[in-house]
């Protein structure tokens, strides 16, 4: 099979890349970066070096392939993230028609359901819609909970103050889930035959904030780390303090204040995977103590 991974080799592009050159498949991996061709070759995959803001450069990849994985590369340079994602999206849609590719895996994000108050998943949710539209295409949304390496942003309060902090906490509930588990269900996703629009949540561990501190206290020598819940007020001082750009730290808040309330959560109860992810907790606390 023909597959095309946009991401380059990113946190999920390359778990997922080496994957599916093991698995005998024909590759193309998407950069912006010339850089990353020798690294991409080496993997055994092909190097289509370009932007996705280029629809032409995206349909003429896509002509002959039976697959891709999209998803939108990280930009914070973009002012307004929200329409960076519905232009990419929109690239996507137009290069699949052009193209004529007929199964698409997109990587979406838990919340991707809410039309409003979500932060920067309302991005996700616009994707999730225009590529819906498309006809004779299979797709499958995988909406992959909160990244553990999230967590590293908490390092320097824990180093600086002593506990976690965020406008969420305590028994809040979080849906954890690691890279290397997101390009196993893509691959998976890939090597399925499918039609219509689907969702897929991907999730590698459940636990409240509470416990993830404890986890992660216990594995950097700090058994009694706690995670405090700020109030919306509290976390955009605090971000904006840090140097963040008023607006990026306003909708951080947003999806922060969302995910207190559980809004992000309630698809997500309703549609639980039947299996999560190998990657528990206690496996990445290895790596974040690591890296402390």
């Amino acid at each position: 099979m023909k597959v095309v991974v946009t991401g380059s080799l990113g946190h999920v592009g390359l778990p997922l890349a080496k994957g599916l050159v093991q698995k005998g498949h024909t590759v193309t991996v998407i950069s912006s970066k010339a850089e990353k061709q020798k690294d991409i070759e080496a993997l055994g995959a092909t190097a289509a070096i370009g932007s996705l803001e280029n629809v032409d450069f995206l349909a003429a990849v896509l002509t002959g392939a039976d697959a891709v994985f999209a998803m939108v590369p990280p930009n914070y340079a973009e002012p307004d993230q929200i329409a960076y994602y519905s232009r990419i999206g929109s690239n996507y849609a137009q290069a699949i028609q052009q193209s004529g590719i007929k199964r698409v895996v997109h990587l979406s994000s838990y919340g991707a359901h809410l039309e409003k108050d979500s932060g920067f998943i309302l991005g996700s949710h616009k994707i999730e819609g225009i590529l819906n539209r498309l006809s004779a295409v299979a797709i499958t949304h995988l909406r992959a909970g909160y990244f553990y390496y999230n967590l590293y942003n908490l390092a320097d309060t824990i180093k600086e103050q002593g506990f976690m902090a965020a406008n969420y906490g305590g028994d809040d509930k979080l849906i954890l889930v690691h890279p290397e588990d997101i390009a196993a269900a893509a691959l998976d996703e890939l090597e399925t035959a499918a039609t219509g629009q689907n969702v897929r949540y991907v999730i590698s561990d459940e636990r409240t904030a509470n416990e993830i501190a404890g986890i992660l206290g216990a594995a950097i020598g700090k058994p009694d780390l706690k995670w405090l819940t700020f109030t919306n007020e509290q976390m955009q001082e605090r971000l904006e303090k840090k140097g963040m750009p008023v607006h990026i730290a306003a909708k951080l808040v947003e999806t922060g204040a969302s995910l207190h309330s559980g809004a992000l959560m309630t698809d997500y109860e309703l549609h639980k995977p039947a299996a999560m992810g190998k990657i528990k907790l206690e496996t990445f606390a290895r790596e974040f103590a690591a890296a402390f």
